[in-house]
């Protein structure tokens, strides 16, 4: 077989909830164990670390890989969904798996595999796995697929436990309560391993701290670990001026003594330059230069606190990981780990920013960011939509900006709800539009429709965004 034929096959022959949804979900471990004792238990050969909850997984997982790879690690990154390629779940420093190990694994074990029917992400976590202890990396970051407690990643005893918050996604699996979801999440901890907390509040809170209780091991809760963090989002333009104020001080040599490493606060802040990209700023203390993520959306306000506190608690375990790290780490996460689709501009004049927040907890912050644009900087926004047909759909539905031009479509995947079906909803919501058959006839009728000043969002699905990314030649989109 070559690339495709064995992508193929991996499709049809162990479902992909990706595709399908819940037919392919295959709760419990058993299966897991039998794969990870025929491929020798490769987990055992690398360090980890465990990321769980229910958004900022993702950015968090790229992020912290990002910076361990700029301390000189050789890190393995296990993430879900793929948005274009199958192999971008699986990365060492960046790189995406070859396919030419993709083929060799299936060919050579799926005599093994066949018989015992796994699910696609039961599968692709031993391929992973394997891959990892055969490059031999010196710690990967592995992403929950669904939950925790029966995820098949939760094989693993990591050097730290990371669950990022908790809200409602998945609950058919999952549990109808976001106490029932927590106790799912609190699954990854462990004993001996320490844990750090993004969000979470009243019963949820109570849920980790009980577990965390449970397994005697220390637990971390982001928002209070760092409460003299000052986080701010800073635009193309106020970035550029920070940027030559802070290089005329250096010049000037009027720079504090206490400003920490100016030079390499200035590096950072080129590399989002180069990419005419807004930022956020993270400010240690009132007089940092600061630490400038190049992640912009709204919702890494919560993961950036998530993402220092992992840090620091790494380093406590004996990561060597420096300033000038977390800086460059910050600053080139897309570059450094190939992440895609977190609040990603594609297009200028109009701005075309596309991203996979795909529930209630998710697009909110989508909203608030979309709102700022239109209020403060004047500028009209049409929305690209379309979502699948197992979410809270109404939900989203009721907090999408009543103001803004809609273009509903739909995915290229089987669990993609019928556009027509979406603006019926949507006008249940107040919300009016136009629907369009693909994710292309609905970009190309809003670039014709949009002006240079004004905004298009693509989003509502991971996989409303995976076909813009797939079609940005189609498009061109560059």
């Amino acid at each position: 077989m070559n690339y495709q034929d064995t992508i193929k096959y991996l499709y049809e022959s162990a479902p992909m909830f990706q595709q399908v949804g819940g037919k392919a979900y295959k709760p419990g471990l058993a299966t897991t164990h039998q794969l990870d004792e025929h491929f020798g238990h490769p987990h055992q050969q690398f360090k980890t670390i465990h990321i769980a909850g229910t958004n900022g997984k993702g950015s968090c997982s790229h992020t912290i890989a990002a910076v361990l790879q700029c301390a000189g690690y050789r890190v393995g990154l296990f993430t879900s969904p793929h948005l274009i390629d199958f192999r971008e779940r699986i990365r060492i420093n960046g790189e995406m798996i070859p396919e030419e190990y993709v083929v060799h694994f299936v060919e050579k074990h799926r005599s093994f595999f066949e018989p015992l029917h796994p699910s696609f992400f039961e599968l692709t976590t031993a391929m992973a796995f394997r891959y990892f202890a055969d490059q031999k990396v010196d710690v990967a970051v592995i992403e929950v697929g669904m939950g925790g407690r029966l995820d098949c990643t939760n094989i693993i005893h990591p050097d730290l436990c990371i669950i990022t918050n908790i809200s409602f996604d998945h609950m058919q699996y999952l549990g109808d309560t976001l106490t029932k979801i927590a106790k799912e999440k609190a699954g990854i901890i462990k004993e001996g391993v320490p844990v750090v907390i993004g969000r979470a509040n009243g019963s949820v809170k109570r849920v980790f701290t009980m577990k965390a209780k449970e397994k005697q091991v220390p637990i971390l809760y982001a928002q209070t670990q760092t409460p003299h963090i000052y986080i701010e989002w800073i635009s193309y333009s106020m970035l550029q001026k920070e940027r030559t104020d802070l290089a005329q001080m250096v010049h000037d040599a009027s720079i504090s003594p206490e400003h920490p490493d100016p030079m390499s606060s200035i590096q950072a802040m080129d590399k989002i330059l180069d990419k005419r990209k807004d930022a956020i700023k993270i400010r240690l203390s009132a007089i940092d230069t600061g630490f400038f993520m190049e992640l912009n959306g709204y919702y890494q306000f919560e993961n950036c606190r998530t993402i220092m506190a992992a840090l620091t608690e790494l380093r406590k375990l004996g990561y060597k990981i420096q300033r000038k790290d977390c800086l460059n780490g910050f600053s080139d996460v897309c570059r450094l780990t190939g992440l895609m689709g977190r609040w990603q501009k594609v297009y200028s004049h109009p701005d075309i920013i596309c991203d996979t927040g795909h529930n209630v907890d998710g697009i909110k912050y989508i909203c608030k960011q979309l709102d700022f644009i239109h209020q403060n900087l004047n500028r009209n926004i049409h929305i690209i939509f379309g979502m699948v047909n197992d979410k809270d759909i109404s939900g989203v539905l009721q907090i999408l900006p009543r103001n803004a031009t809609y273009y509903f479509t739909k995915a290229s995947v089987k669990r993609a709800l019928p556009e027509n079906e979406l603006l019926a909803l949507a006008e249940k919501a107040g919300l009016k539009g136009t629907t369009y058959p693909t994710v292309v006839e609905a970009v190309q009728a809003a670039k014709k429709n949009c002006p240079p000043k004004d905004l298009i969002f693509v989003g509502g699905s991971s996989f409303i965004v995976a076909d813009l990314l797939a079609n940005r030649d189609t498009l061109d989109l560059y």
